[in-house]
């Protein structure tokens, strides 16, 4: 068969494919990478069309002068990570609330009249053009890092004018970055300034302005709520959501993160597609979650970076069967990385995953969590080209030796797009 690319002799490729349809919902799944000693993939036009041993791969593939050919001897070879949950685009940045929780101030105080409501007074006054600007330069740290699919949500503008901005902005990150960006509508991100004494009339504007707005552009695929005791319980998310629901939109929550509040039920009563955080979950909540097929999104990063000491329960929802998935949550407030690969070891060490569950939470399921499984995050027949290559033994190294970039190479459809 002819390809466009071949990469060859890896050490060990991991396919992130246990050979069954969709996420990866118990222990025995997300241990298994499908890993191939010796390994090759062929692909064309951005697709992978074979994947096994070199020997095998050599036999099947006809190389000529326009296939891109890559000896991946000496490294590992992975899926590219798929980041389910960021805030790429916001202006300037809170490392004075860093330095205040370093020193016992907690989220909720911060947020008083700082915190979110802080960024959204700078980017309220940030142009597009520096908007884009400074997303596209954290994107490419996001690459540099191994990241080839991510999502991205609006939140940090909380009028229609401004949320209308952000996602504008998302979609040209894409557009110019080739990556695939998911946008996410979050106008229900925090009450802002002008409606503090009034949130429910706030939820109003949300549930009558903004989701017709972004539903007649088309600007999302996915609406998103802070369901959180300081910002919108669970009636005003219900509303928000159900009315993005009728609009065709996808649900996400940020659930339980802070407080129990029941933020993981009501992903499962509205069908959501994911669930965030849940630092404080429940055991129904989790129950309820594995019943109705919610992916829980796990942000390690936000409670390290919070200092909480208390970590999401990862080993329970694995045990119930949850096919949990892991992002950055990249945002300026509580996590500023761009770093799946520190993400990764957060979770082996802080969730008790092992290596094979975090890099499988991290790219096959994370695919899953926005509705990209079919495309991505597996090294599958049909699924795009999209790996990194690791100058790393095995992949129980990644999250051992932290703090560096283990990637050498980023691939996106077949194509280099970065090299370290």
């Amino acid at each position: 068969m002819d390809a466009d690319f071949l990469l060859i002799h890896a050490d060990q490729l991991a396919t992130a494919d246990d050979g069954e349809p969709g996420p990866a919902d118990h222990a025995d799944r997300l241990n298994n990478l499908g890993i191939i000693d010796g390994g090759a993939l062929a692909a064309l036009d951005g697709k992978i069309i074979a994947v096994g041993k070199t020997t095998d791969i050599l036999d099947q593939v006809t190389i000529s002068k326009w296939t891109r050919v890559i000896n991946a001897s000496g490294s590992m070879v992975l899926p590219g990570f798929v980041d389910p949950h960021t805030h790429l685009v916001f202006a300037g940045s809170r490392e004075d609330e860093f330095e205040l929780r370093a020193q016992g101030k907690s989220y909720r105080e911060l947020s008083v009249d700082g915190g979110i409501r802080s960024t959204v007074r700078r980017l309220r006054q940030t142009s597009e053009h520096q908007l884009l600007g400074s997303a596209l330069q954290r994107l490419d740290r996001l690459i540099a890092y191994g990241t080839t699919t991510l999502e991205a949500k609006s939140g940090y503008g909380l009028s229609t004018e401004s949320e209308l901005k952000m996602l504008r902005i998302i979609q040209r990150v894409g557009e110019i970055s080739g990556l695939d960006v998911i946008p996410t509508f979050l106008g229900a991100h925090e009450v802002p300034d002008e409606y503090r004494n009034d949130p429910d009339a706030y939820v109003e504007l949300v549930i009558n302005e903004m989701i017709p707005a972004v539903t007649k552009e088309n600007l999302a695929r996915f609406c998103d709520i802070f369901c959180e005791s300081h910002v919108f319980n669970v009636d005003q998310s219900r509303r928000i959501l159900q009315a993005a629901k009728d609009a065709g939109m996808g649900l996400k929550l940020h659930a339980d993160e802070l407080t129990s509040i029941g933020g993981a039920e009501l992903a499962a009563e509205m069908g959501a597609v994911s669930a965030d955080h849940l630092v404080a979950v429940s055991d129904h909540g989790i129950e309820r979650m594995a019943q109705e097929g919610v992916i829980p999104v796990l942000l390690p990063g936000t409670t390290f970076s919070l200092g909480i000491k208390d970590y999401v329960p990862a080993r329970k929802m694995i045990d119930a069967g949850l096919p949990v998935a892991l992002a950055t949550d990249l945002n300026p407030g509580s996590c500023y990385t761009e770093s799946m690969q520190i993400v990764i070891t957060l979770a082996t060490l802080m969730l008790k995953m092992t290596a094979a569950e975090a890099i499988t939470a991290a790219t096959r399921n994370s695919a899953y969590a926005i509705g990209e499984g079919k495309n991505c995050g597996s090294l599958t027949v049909g699924k795009n080209a999209d790996m990194i290559i690791c100058d790393i033994p095995s992949y129980k190294y990644l999250p051992y030796h932290f703090g560096v970039n283990h990637v050498s190479i980023v691939i996106k459809n077949g194509k280099i797009i970065h090299a370290n």
